[in-house]
């Protein structure tokens, strides 16, 4: 079937930048991957994924400051240090 509606939706600028570089360096568009949420969303009978007020200690971790948190250039690495920090 052609492809013949046109969905319009208002975000916030930064937000749209963001989705839209991730969608590209996935190989997507924003209208594929639009017409993946609907299909999901047809298919499901609702949202494909859950839709929930967070708690209170999903609150905290998401304002939690990671700024001195430890960084790792790879999953080896991080890997390394949590195996050594089990050893002590």
């Amino acid at each position: 079937m052609p492809k013949t509606e046109v969905v319009k939706a208002r975000m916030e600028p930064d937000l749209k930048s963001e989705g839209e570089a991730i969608l590209s360096a996935i190989g997507l568009s924003t209208t594929d991957a639009i017409t993946m949420f609907f299909k999901q969303l047809v298919m499901q009978r609702g949202l494909p994924f859950e839709a929930k007020i967070p708690n209170a200690e999903t609150i905290a971790a998401m304002n939690e400051d990671l700024s001195a948190a430890k960084r790792y250039g790879n999953a080896d690495a991080m890997l390394a240090d949590v195996l050594a920090e089990e050893s002590d």
